[in-house]
């Protein structure tokens, strides 16, 4: 899933420093406390800035009857210095190289360009992961659009600004608890079925609203059938959340914790 903007074509990187050359011409947001972006709001909160995006940088339509209101929206910023995916991405970019070399050498060697590349590359990835799995129905924020790094994703929470709790954070009863484990293998198994592993899967990238279950960060999202270590992944994530609700009690559930690696690989063919 690389970034549409490093297709071949007349704009090509010739080298690191034409692509930090004319990334310094690219529209950028503002900064956060510029002018009429932020007049007459709460100390962290900006009006929109859908006015700047093309309709290629916004998510699926039909666009959900709540995004022509007022609304509060959640953003997330990519920065190649910071995120801790950038660490340890090599697993995860096996399958997504792009065809220009001189890209895939300046990632490699993590120069500023490469840094540069990659968390575009990220933030590209997960925009469109969110807007192919939200177009499936599966339970992930609604992706609004994408500026350069930027997010802008559904607000899962309340109205007041009260997030969601992360999975990890709340102490669900055994109906609840038989619930929430019902709607992740639903989840999982639509997003296997599609040829995907979320790649990073624990209780603290599940968020739980009104006993509603949502996946969340998914920039890493793993292309199983590209990715030599497809059936790893699908694997490993299947262990992380079977351990967490193994932990809390679940028993008598079909299928059984010990049981979904097995059913994710059958739904992506890879048993």
């Amino acid at each position: 899933m690389s970034s549409s903007q490093f297709r071949r074509g007349k704009r090509r990187f010739d080298d690191e420093s034409t692509f930090l050359k004319r990334d310094r011409h690219r529209r950028r947001l503002p900064p956060a406390d510029f002018g009429s972006e932020t007049f007459g709001l709460p100390e962290g909160d900006r009006w929109s800035t859908w006015d700047q995006s093309s309709p290629t940088e916004r998510g699926p339509q039909p666009h959900p009857d709540w995004l022509v209101r007022s609304c509060l929206l959640a953003a997330k910023r990519y920065r190649a210095a910071e995120h801790r995916m950038f660490q340890r991405d090599s697993e995860y970019l096996e399958g997504r190289r792009v065809r220009e070399s001189r890209v895939n050498r300046a990632i490699a060697a993590r120069s500023a360009a490469g840094r540069a590349m990659i968390s575009t590359q990220w933030a590209s990835a997960e925009f469109a992961a969110l807007s192919q799995l939200c177009a499936a129905g599966l339970p992930v924020p609604y992706p609004v659009q994408i500026l350069h790094t930027e997010l802008l994703l559904e607000f899962i929470g309340e109205p007041d600004g009260t997030a969601a709790p992360r999975l990890a954070e709340i102490r669900p009863a055994a109906a609840e608890l038989a619930s929430l484990w019902d709607q992740l293998v639903t989840a999982l198994c639509g997003l296997a079925r599609l040829g995907y592993a979320h790649g990073d899967l624990s209780a603290y990238n599940l968020l739980v609203h009104r006993g509603r279950l949502v996946m969340i960060d998914m920039p890493q999202i793993v292309d199983v059938i590209a990715n030599p270590r497809g059936a790893e992944f699908l694997t490993r994530d299947s262990a992380n959340v079977a351990r967490w609700f193994t932990a809390r009690g679940l028993s008598a559930v079909t299928p059984a914790p010990a049981g979904l690696a097995g059913l994710l690989l059958a739904e992506a063919r890879l048993s």
